[in-house]
């Protein structure tokens, strides 16, 4: 897939924020700073549409990209950053199964890791959240620049066994510095993107 258009159209904290349930949308989810925004100006080839910061926990709505005009990509809040309030965290929590609960159009959740560490126990319960939910299957192991060649048997062995991950769950290492691994991403996606299409049809 190659994506020609991409634009923010919605910034939410609750439902009456979110744009019309009209078409397929792919979440994205992770720890703070485990760099989904670097990823998402990547996949997109936009510099800046996702704003980095440096600061933890810093994402604090849920951001609905328009993709082609065919899909949307949407940004979930960062969880896990200990400085986070505990009001705060609770209203994460309520956000995000307020968004889960609520979107027709929502084909998969796609978690994202530090390759460079065995997910953390926040890790863990996000993803046994999206199996409640089965939209599970994808996970993207960030930074893999960070790590050589010889090692990254064996973070990808970490990273299975600690999520639990099945034969059928695809895990994608990624670089934004380098620029690897968003082609494979992308075309995970375009393969869930065609298989909705092929159930609305049918």
């Amino acid at each position: 897939m190659i994506i020609k258009k991409a634009e923010l159209i919605a910034v939410a904290v609750k439902k009456e924020q979110y744009p019309p349930d009209n078409m397929p949308e792919i979440a994205f989810v992770g720890r703070s700073n485990v760099g989904k925004s670097s990823l998402f100006n990547l996949l997109v080839n936009i510099r800046g549409l996702a704003r980095v910061s440096g600061s933890p926990g810093k994402t604090r709505t849920i951001n609905f990209y328009e993709i082609n005009g065919r899909f949307r990509i949407v940004d979930l809040p960062g969880y896990g950053y200990a400085k986070l309030s505990r009001s705060v965290s609770d209203g994460w929590g309520k956000m995000i199964e307020g968004y889960f609960n609520s979107r027709k159009g929502l084909v998969k959740a796609v978690q994202l890791v530090d390759i460079r560490h065995a997910p953390s126990d926040m890790d863990v319960l996000m993803y046994d959240y999206l199996r409640h939910f089965k939209l599970d299957g994808i996970v993207v192991a960030t930074k893999a620049d960070k790590v050589s060649r010889s090692e990254l048997a064996k973070c990808f062995d970490t990273i299975k066994k600690t999520l639990n991950l099945t034969g059928s769950d695809a895990l994608i290492p990624v670089s934004t510095l380098k620029k690897t691994g968003h082609e494979d991403l992308m075309a995970a996606v375009d393969s869930l993107l065609e298989a909705d299409s092929q159930v609305i049809k049918e």
